[in-house]
This record gives structure tokens, C-alpha cells and sequence, in this order.
């Protein structure tokens, strides 16, 4: 379904530093969470690719608006937290334009942790 008002969409690029020694654990905890998120989750879309050789991972995550983000992160906290005990986020993109409260969530979320962004959508559109 493609959504209603484009201008809402959010797309989220968090790139992650994977624990030495956790490649395995990291993969299982992500296969969990994108899994529930599946069947569960609000998302669009959701892709993750892991770069071995750096250690790295990226997850891209597409949200029709704010509420999906939200609802995203009610039902899906207990999978973040798994995850993130095995990888540290190293740096978090925005896409397109979140609500305040939105805004507000990521930077408390990660703090002063990583580097984060925030780029406004200019034009697109979604092919589902």
C-alpha cells in the first residue's frame, strides 16, 4: 500500500558498530527483530546488511509517518534492546521531516553517542 500523504515518509539509516566477537549473536538478535517486525511491526520496509570485513551493519527502515515510528518503537523495544547488546550505533540518518516528538525520542535515544542527521525530503515517490 502506498502511502497516502509522501511528504510524511521517513526512511532511517542507522549504521552500527558490531562487538568483536558478537558477529554471530548480532546476526541472530537482527534476524529476530526483523522477523517480529515482519509480522508485527509498522514498517514499510526494512533491510539490513552486515560488512563483516568493517564490523559494520546497516539497517534502513522506510515508516509511512511519525505514528509509525512510534508504534514501532512500543512494540519492538525488547528486540532493540537484544540487538544492541551486541553492536553500539556509530551513526543514525533521518530521512524526510519527523514530528517533534519524534525528533525528540531519537535525540534522547542516542544521546551523545553517535553522529545523527536529519535530511528533508525533497521529492520522491514509493513503488510497493
Amino acid at each position: 500500500m502506498i502511502p497516502h500523504d509522501d511528504d510524511a515518509i521517513l526512511l532511517f539509516r542507522n549504521t552500527m558498530r558490531i562487538t568483536a566477537g558478537h558477529l554471530d549473536e548480532f546476526r541472530s538478535a537482527i534476524e529476530r527483530a526483523v522477523s517480529f517486525a515482519r509480522r508485527h511491526g509498522p514498517q514499510l520496509m526494512v533491510q539490513t546488511f552486515v560488512d563483516e570485513d568493517r564490523m559494520l551493519a546497516h539497517s534502513f527502515q522506510l515508516y509511512r509517518d511519525s505514528d509509525a515510528v512510534r508504534t514501532h518503537w512500543r512494540l519492538s523495544d525488547p528486540y532493540i534492546q537484544e540487538v544492541m547488546e551486541h553492536c553500539r550505533v556509530e551513526r543514525f540518518e533521518v530521512f524526510g521531516h519527523p514530528d517533534a516528538d519524534v525528533t525528540e525520542g531519537i535525540r534522547a535515544a542516542l544521546g551523545e553517542q553517535c553522529e545523527l542527521t536529519f535530511s528533508p525530503r525533497v521529492a520522491g515517490f514509493v513503488r510497493l
